[in-house]
């Protein structure tokens, strides 16, 4: 199989690449502040994979991707995918996760492409009341721009289903963590921060509940979902372990040897969920599917990954490696 893959050089997009070992994929990658290929360095001699950098906004390139590569599948991860930069710049969401969805959407109807899963979030569903779980058919309720431009993504993949037959699959995702994630989401940031014994901010009273997925079953998922899932479908992925924010600070400190002294309760987010909380059982029921890493084993993992990979971290913050893809990739 050929998979074109957006964002491949993000932290989910990556991984999925590292762990797919018979598939040819071609890497189509804008390289923005989170787009990091060393993330890929694993995989970057085998003749199966090719990196190309691209802005899926650019039709042209776009296509010519699509009629270059002539892909039997997309997996499209790319996103801007972090919810304070939504709020702080609502437009570069909009212009990627919705427009640049209907890019890629529009190519693959051209170039007739088999398969297409649309990478989202669970984030579309909003804050989810206790004792509820989401299913798919669950009311979306977005709250920032960032969850609204994935739902209109998401809805606008799903309209190509029924307008145009195309074989599209949704899939939804809980929070993720592991090796490579880029230091502004919450498990890496506390991580770094910690091991630099810098101040770990909690929005509000910390007691904000996610689902906890480990990168690594997310991937194994969504392979799952290329191979098994049904066209015009939602699947929901989770870990199955739901926790205050407050308790997975707690227990990075834990794990990195820090006191809760380092702790720094911050004013809350505006519309920041409360809870997220999904079930997995149609994803579970239609391809066997289920997440295999404990959490507590994977935070471990986590941790010393970071702790083994300081450089890596020191050359994101700094924005290093930004400076070498400009001189490397600036001009093509």
């Amino acid at each position: 199989m050929k998979i074109l893959v957006t964002g491949g050089a993000g932290f989910i997009g990556s991984a999925f690449i590292r762990n797919n070992s018979t598939a040819h994929i071609l890497n189509f990658d804008k390289l923005t502040y989170a787009g990091n290929l060393e993330n890929l360095l694993p995989i970057a001699s085998n003749p199966r994979y090719r990196f190309l950098r691209g802005d899926i906004c650019d039709a042209a390139a776009v296509d010519a991707a699509f009629e270059d590569f002539q892909p039997d599948a997309v997996v499209h991860f790319a996103a801007e995918s972090h919810v304070d930069r939504s709020i702080h710049s609502p437009a570069p969401v909009i212009q990627t996760n919705f427009n640049g969805t209907f890019t890629m959407l529009e190519a693959a109807r051209k170039h007739k492409t088999e398969r297409f899963v649309h990478v989202s979030t669970d984030e579309v569903y909003g804050s989810i009341p206790e004792p509820l779980d989401a299913d798919e058919s669950y009311p979306l309720r977005t709250s920032s721009p960032y969850s609204a431009s994935k739902a209109g993504s998401d809805l606008l993949a799903l309209s190509y289903f029924t307008t145009y037959k195309m074989n599209i699959s949704v899939t939804r995702a809980s929070n993720n963590y592991g090796p490579y994630q880029f230091p502004e989401k919450l498990i890496p940031l506390m991580i770094a921060n910690a091991l630099e014994n810098k101040s770990l901010p909690i929005y509000g009273d910390g007691m904000q509940i996610r689902d906890w997925l480990y990168v690594d079953d997310h991937c194994s998922a969504i392979q799952s979902v290329l191979e098994k899932g049904q066209a015009g479908e939602v699947y929901n992925i989770g870990g199955s372990r739901a926790l205050p924010n407050i308790e997975v600070v707690k227990k990075i400190l834990a794990a990195t040897g820090r006191t809760e002294a380092l702790l720094s309760y911050v004013t809350d987010r505006p519309g920041h969920d409360r809870r997220y909380a999904i079930t997995t059982a149609k994803l579970e029921a239609a391809t066997g599917w289920k997440a295999t890493m404990d959490f507590e084993q994977g935070l471990t993992a986590t941790v010393d990954w970071y702790k083994a990979n300081q450089p890596w971290v020191d050359r994101v913050r700094s924005g290093e490696y930004q400076d070498f893809y400009q001189q490397n990739y600036g001009a093509r």
